[in-house]
């Protein structure tokens, strides 16, 4: 996400279930994809889904050229 985005503020993929941190959007961005320098090339966007509940953590995409 920060390879796209460095400067984005507020996106999340995790929230503590205590404190109302998701309804107040105060979490963390700990959900990572990890790639070799060969397929930097291959990167096209990433997207944090934070819309899906479900969990403490929402989906995070890496999409691919």
């Amino acid at each position: 996400f920060r390879y796209f985005y460095p400067s984005e503020e507020g996106a999340f993929s995790w929230w503590n279930y205590r404190f109302y941190a998701r309804k107040n959007n105060a979490g963390w961005r700990i959900d990572y994809f990890c790639i070799s320098n060969r397929l930097e090339n291959q990167l096209f966007d990433v997207k944090i889904h934070s819309e899906i509940m479900g969990s403490d953590h929402c989906p995070v995409e890496l999409i691919l050229k």
